[in-house]
């Protein structure tokens, strides 16, 4: 799929081919400004390379199976790829801009036990095509600019690591989507050797660190990606990140009744990340039929940020969006297959 190929590895192909490589830029001005849904639409391009594109590249694109709108604006869409699997894409509106949240993998293996997500074991890695595909196919449905990109839809973009690295290329390039990297913001679950690979790509991009407890025994619980890599490894992850990027890191944590929600687990949580570049998500769980955990109440939600807070920790509550529309990812994605 020509969407695959970042600026360097189509000019490494065009060269191939004995082209120039500003043919380059005019096929990426009209992917990714001009927006045209074939080769033959590229009108400055001489009509033998168009052959040989259509010969070489598939024109890809993403099918809509269905869209839930919830009352605050937020938007689900779920997407069919050429090979029938289904991905989800969320588009949430704020007041600093829109924001997208993508997905990297159909199904995923991390198997967290509140997430939706992993209730289908993961079918494939989706390519950077098919990442960077979904922008593109909102930005044309909406009629409207992405601002932001939040990777961490369905999958562990670490997991599919090589794939969501050329994405993130294609989103910030200038022939591409030309979305700053600062407006990007990448999650993990906590691949700790990704983490370190990820740091030495000196990327300007945000990166979050699911977190969702204060100590081992409740993360072994929740994420069994834990029991490979504890918080003390991860932990020492991140404060290598912070130091060789100089960026401040994000730590989520949502918020389960009875689970990890106590003042004794704000004190636990302020203790392990205390002196990082850090600030703290406090996220309101959004329910799955499928699980028995319930969302933490206002009154302990707001107890557990004073604890925060007091003890010097950056921290904020996450405005909910879309808890009427299956908002959990993979939620769309399971009813539509069950």
């Amino acid at each position: 799929m020509i969407y695959n190929y970042t600026v360097e590895e189509l000019e490494e192909y065009f060269l191939k081919i004995g082209e120039k490589k500003f043919r380059v830029t005019q096929v990426f001005e009209w992917l990714y400004k001009k927006r045209v849904s074939s080769f033959s639409q590229m009108t400055n391009l001489k009509k033998d390379l168009i052959v040989k594109l259509e010969k070489q590249f598939e024109f890809g694109n993403l099918k809509l199976v269905d869209k839930m709108i919830s009352a605050d604006g937020t938007i689900k869409f779920l997407f069919k790829l050429k090979d029938g699997n289904v991905i989800e894409t969320v588009f949430m509106n704020y007041q600093w801009g829109n924001s997208l949240c993508v997905t990297t993998q159909i199904g995923c293996n991390i198997g967290c036990s509140f997430c939706a997500s992993g209730l289908e074991d993961k079918v494939r890695d989706l390519t950077s095509g098919e990442i960077v595909l979904q922008i593109i196919e909102v930005e044309k449905l909406l009629e409207t600019r992405i601002s932001n990109v939040v990777i961490m839809g369905i999958g562990e973009p670490f997991d599919n690591y090589d794939h969501t690295i050329k994405a993130i290329d294609l989103l910030n390039s200038p022939k591409g989507l030309e979305i700053g990297a600062r407006h990007i913001t990448i999650s993990t679950s906590g691949l700790v050797p990704k983490i370190y690979d990820f740091a030495d790509e000196k990327l300007q991009v945000n990166l979050a660190i699911s977190l969702h407890a204060s100590n081992d025994k409740i993360r072994n619980h929740l994420m069994k990606i834990n029991n490979k890599y504890s918080l003390s490894e991860l932990i020492k992850a991140v404060e290598y990140y912070v130091e060789k990027t100089n960026r401040r890191i994000s730590f989520e944590y949502i918020l389960l009744k009875g689970v990890n929600d106590s003042e004794n687990n704000a004190h636990e949580l302020s203790n392990l990340i205390r002196g990082i570049n850090a600030y703290v998500n406090l996220i309101p769980y959004n329910e799955v039929d499928e699980f028995e955990y319930k969302s933490s109440s206002k009154p302990d939600t707001l107890k557990f940020y004073d604890v925060l807070k007091k003890r010097g920790i950056n921290v904020t509550i996450r405005q909910e969006k879309g808890r009427d529309i299956y908002a959990a990812c993979g939620q769309l994605r399971s009813k539509n297959m069950g």
